[in-house]
């Protein structure tokens, strides 16, 4: 009796997310919608007259198109790592988190998608890079980062989505029964006739696992493929092995930080603090420390080898990021990505809703630094006379700024309209701690 007290709470609490929004919310909806289309203004104007708008130029030639590209490819890693890694690994706690993780992981694709296609300029020739032979009866050109970016992110989209989806149903289903009118139809169509029939359940049960298992190898050869865009080159600082895992590690950073961003406005605004509890948000500050320390070390490593190797133009390189034109932003970058995140060694600093926030954006900052540091390096390449500087154009800054006004709306449009936490794997842990419980009391 007291479990199915405790199960129908977990209903009221998460499907109580699912009322009708007041007018405070369609009015942030609106002001994020205003910067939505000041993106997609924007975009169309630089159609219209090209691409020189950015300042993208020689020797520059990726601008900020490809640093947010990058960023938010990275910011969809820790949805994957909670939902599908640490699923497979049986960590109970993920189970209040996964599902914003996972709305997050598949809104962050659908951003990082945007901004290829915003620095290809001609947009209208994207399907050239789909990988089937087009109206000229060729093939794309495999040798181009770009084919493998549409290759690595619709692979990414596709399983990420149908995760995503898959694990919700169960939570439709307990939505379809309590909503009405024109929700409950909406919701009736999405569920996919589930009836919590044994028989569905355990194909469910199968899936679920196949697709973590799926989605797992997808965490290390994603962002090593978006890695490969630079490492492939013969750039100095950017011609390195270590950048595969080093991408891999900055990107589970970047997206746990996301991740806590996220959780803590939506706990307080949807009232989950029963659910999402503190020692789930301190427990992701704990995987951040270890990705900083990580990061600590690739960074020293990329440094220690260029001085090592006695390579004139490594060294060069190295020592003009962290002493030149973008010192500022090199020393940023490594205070937010390795520095800063080390204050979650302190159990109150972890355990403060203000600190979490804070540091949790500092190293988002720190991670965007990364990118920006890395394909500005592109400025400082073997010849001294074609060495430039880059900086963004206000053309970039307002396509920055309606993307991440376009994540955040698609965020709260899931977070009132969709089950924001995963019920039914909240219901199966209470089971599984009360049969604990009865085992340790026998």
């Amino acid at each position: 009796m007291a479990e199915a007290t405790s199960f129908a709470k977990i209903n009221d609490t998460v499907l109580s997310t699912l009322d009708p929004p007041g007018k405070k919310y369609w009015l942030v909806i609106g002001l994020l919608l205003c910067f939505v289309a000041a993106m997609f203004l924007t975009v169309g104007y630089q159609v219209l007259v090209g691409i020189g708008i950015a300042g993208m130029n020689h020797p520059v030639g990726w601008g900020s198109y490809i640093v947010n590209f990058v960023f938010w490819v990275g910011i969809a890693h820790s949805g994957t790592l909670i939902s599908a890694v640490l699923y497979l690994f049986k960590v109970r706690w993920r189970t209040a988190i996964c599902r914003s993780s996972e709305a997050m992981t598949v809104i962050a694709v659908m951003t990082a998608g945007l901004f290829p296609l915003f620095h290809l300029g001609r947009i209208w020739v994207f399907w050239w890079l789909m990988p089937y032979p087009n109206a000229a009866d060729l093939w794309p050109n495999f040798k181009s980062p770009l084919v493998w970016d549409v290759i690595a992110v619709t692979t990414y989209f596709t399983v990420s989505a149908m995760f995503f989806y898959l694990g919700m149903i169960p939570d439709l289903a307990a939505a379809r029964d309590r909503a009405t009118g024109w929700r409950k139809k909406f919701y009736t169509i999405i569920s996919l006739g589930w009836q919590q029939r044994y028989e569905q359940w355990r194909h469910y049960a199968r899936a679920y696992a196949c697709f973590a298992c799926l989605a797992t190898p997808l965490v290390v050869s994603v962002h090593s493929v978006v890695s490969w865009d630079f490492a492939m080159s013969i750039l100095p600082g950017w011609h390195t092995t270590i950048f595969a895992p080093y991408f891999v590690a900055g990107a589970i950073h970047s997206g746990l930080a996301m991740v806590i961003t996220l959780l803590l406005p939506m706990r307080k605004l949807l009232k989950l603090e029963s659910i999402i509890t503190m020692t789930h948000l301190e427990r992701m500050a704990q995987l951040n420390i270890l990705m900083a320390l990580i990061i600590g070390y690739a960074y020293g490593t990329e440094v220690f080898i260029a001085a090592y190797s006695i390579n004139q133009f490594e060294w060069e390189f190295f020592l003009w990021r962290m002493f030149g034109d973008y010192a500022v932003h090199y020393w940023i970058m490594v205070a937010c990505n390795c520095v800063i995140p080390l204050l979650f060694f302190f159990k109150k600093i972890r355990t403060n809703w203000v600190s979490l926030l804070v540091i949790s954006l500092l190293i988002n900052v720190g991670m965007w630094m990364e990118r920006f540091v890395i394909i500005a390096s592109t400025a400082h390449d073997f010849l001294p006379s074609s060495w430039g500087l880059y900086a963004l154009t206000p053309a970039e800054w307002i396509i920055m700024v309606g993307a991440f006004a376009w994540f955040f709306m698609l965020f709260l449009l899931f977070a009132k309209h969709l089950p924001s936490v995963a019920i039914s794997e909240i219901k199966e842990l209470k089971l599984h701690e009360a049969h604990l419980d009865r085992e340790h009391a026998g």
